[in-house]
């Protein structure tokens, strides 16, 4: 589903989308509310959500979509890269955050990330959106890290940084496979849904600084 007031935007994303032979736009909206509406009779698999929107924003359709049963990812565009109001989106429960004016396979390629599962982080946008906005917390980084062990906080190290599991992989020389399950005992130790919220945890607790690599 696009979600997204301006019409010509929808009609874009949409003609990119419907170009790819495995995918298809189930539905359209131009607000949150209408989203949420749109979802009462419609099976959706990702939602693309614009944040500024009339009577329902991209931030709270976000939130109340997560309260439904089985809710669809959501990949959050937007077209600033410093927007507040994204980082607010990936707290409230979007599994990714890309610019409008990416190219149109990065677009697609983010859907079927976050469709498989996947969180968009790597993006240097992304990074320099949690790096600048969000304002650490009183929290102890020994308390975020001291329920991993030491394997476990060596990958949340990476993975905070916006590696990749095959990248984490090459560093810490282990298999993807290992990796990947290292990661899921990170998320449910730590109370995460995923690895978007596993970075902002790392920036709010100061466990990894704005630009530190």
């Amino acid at each position: 589903m696009i979600v997204d007031d301006q019409e010509l935007l929808r009609n874009g994303l949409t003609m990119v989308v419907r170009s790819q032979p495995d995918m298809e736009v189930v539905a359209e909206a131009a607000d949150g509310l209408a989203a949420l509406k749109a979802l009462e009779s419609r099976r959706v698999d990702v939602v693309v959500m614009d944040i500024r929107m009339p009577r329902m924003d991209g931030v709270i359709a976000t939130r109340e979509i997560q309260r439904l049963d089985g809710p669809p990812k959501v990949l959050v565009l937007t077209t600033f890269d410093l927007d507040e109001h994204a980082l607010a989106a990936l707290r409230a429960g979007a599994s990714g955050f890309m610019l409008k004016d990416a190219p149109g396979e990065e677009i697609i390629a983010a859907i079927r990330h976050v469709h498989r599962g996947d969180s968009i982080i790597a993006p240097a946008t992304t990074r320099r959106l949690i790096g600048r906005l969000v304002a650490k917390a009183d929290t102890d980084p020994d308390a975020v890290l001291k329920v991993l062990t030491e394997r476990e906080r060596e990958v949340f190290l990476s993975l905070a940084r916006g590696a990749s599991n095959a990248e984490i992989g090459v560093e810490l020389f282990l298999s993807e496979t290992t990796v990947k399950t290292h990661v899921g005992r990170i998320l449910t130790k730590l109370g995460l849904r995923d690895r978007v919220q596993a970075v902002v945890l790392a920036y709010e607790s100061g466990v990894v600084t704005p630009g530190e690599r």
